[in-house]
């Protein structure tokens, strides 16, 4: 009897471990399928490349739950500065930020090889894969300087189709590092109606720059021609004060409801139309349209978290304890902090994380060169 009792307790325990293998495969089989889902491209051109990567176990006990989407765009000539930016911002939150990061198809392998072999493999992102024939007839291009297009300055435009199930995310350039916890920036107040906040021209840290040949940078006539019919019947006046794009808070939900990228097309084909933009301040095609577009219908978010110019000039702007205690460093104009001689570039060395091809570092080294020329 208990030989007998034995036998059935055998096979019992035998017939339970084949339920479990079968039960487990099934689960892998529906977890292939949600992830296969999950790779539709989704509109506009803007491919799915890579997705989240689960968060170790000890990432996950350390950061908070708050998810914070934020976008990046990294070309090739430019990926190290990407880099850097999104090292800072990870290495300075606790939040589960979630980077969206937009390049172009040849970048993809470079990128993707960068941030699984270095420091940097525990970064939660997605790369999506821009394609610029978005820009077309949207973008007036001199034959003669097609190569100084860069698509990839106007992902920021589409921001709903990058970040799709999000209400809100970051926008911020790539020739940034951020010094302090980028949930604060996160929950910068938007007023209701708002879409969008960003960092006014005239604040008292950046404000009143001269730009060499155009007078100031820091109103609407520096970026818009005022001598056109459209423009003027806006009815928008020439001394607003500007605001910089380079970092911005947006509210999506907003965003959508006022169709926001729509408006943005409009205004870049009718400046392909009819030449809108201001002549003074050559190669800012970017601005002008969300100028008119957030004409006084933008918040706005604490100076600090967007401390820019630094890329003015190779001589120094600011103290070293204002730049100490700045939250968010913008090296926005021609000298960036990986290829010329710019200002606190220390500051940038700080955050960088080494090219593992050695690709990045020869790009710097033929822009010092040509600089030394």
């Amino acid at each position: 009897l208990s030989f007998k009792f034995a036998v059935n307790i055998s096979i019992l325990i035998v017939a339970v471990v084949i339920f479990l293998l079968v039960l487990h495969h099934n689960f892998l089989g529906l977890s292939d399928f949600l992830k296969r889902e999950l790779s539709d491209s989704n509109p506009l051109g803007l491919q799915p490349i890579d997705f989240i990567p689960a968060a170790p176990q000890r990432l996950a006990d350390e950061r908070n739950d708050e998810e914070i989407a934020v976008v990046i765009a990294a070309s090739d000539e430019r990926l190290g500065g990407a880099i850097a930016a999104m090292n800072s911002i990870y290495r300075n939150t606790r939040s589960n930020v979630v980077f969206h990061i937009v390049t172009l198809n040849d970048t993809v392998d470079h990128l993707r090889l960068w941030l699984s072999n270095t420091a940097l493999k525990n970064l939660r992102y997605r790369i999506l894969d821009f394609d610029p024939c978005i820009l077309e007839g949207k973008v007036q291009v001199d034959p003669e300087k097609a190569d100084t297009l860069k698509p990839l300055t106007f992902a920021r435009f589409y921001l709903p189709s990058l970040v799709p199930h999000a209400e809100k995310a970051i926008y911020v350039d790539d020739d940034v590092i951020v010094q302090d916890d980028i949930l604060e920036l996160y929950n910068t107040p938007l007023k209701p109606g708002h879409a969008a906040a960003f960092s006014d021209d005239c604040d008292s840290t950046t404000n009143k720059v001269a730009v060499r040949g155009a007078g100031n940078q820091y109103n609407y006539i520096g970026f818009l021609d005022y001598k056109k019919e459209t423009i003027r019947k806006l009815a928008m006046k020439a001394n607003t004060c500007s605001f910089n794009p380079g970092v911005f808070v947006a509210n999506l939900t907003e965003w959508k409801l006022q169709n926001i990228t729509k408006q943005l097309e409009k205004w870049m084909a009718l400046n392909v139309a009819e030449e809108l933009y201001s002549r003074t301040l050559a190669g800012s095609i970017t601005t002008p349209p969300l100028l008119i577009v957030f004409y006084q219908q933008h918040s706005s978010i604490d100076p600090m978290w967007n401390v820019r110019h630094l890329g003015s000039s190779a001589g120094k702007r600011y103290s070293p304890q204002f730049v100490k205690a700045a939250k968010l460093l913008h090296w926005n104009g021609h000298f960036k902090p990986w290829g010329r001689t710019a200002s606190y570039a220390e500051v940038w060395e700080k955050w960088y994380v080494p090219d593992p091809t050695g690709k990045f570092s020869l790009i710097r080294r033929r822009s010092e060169a040509y600089e030394a020329k």
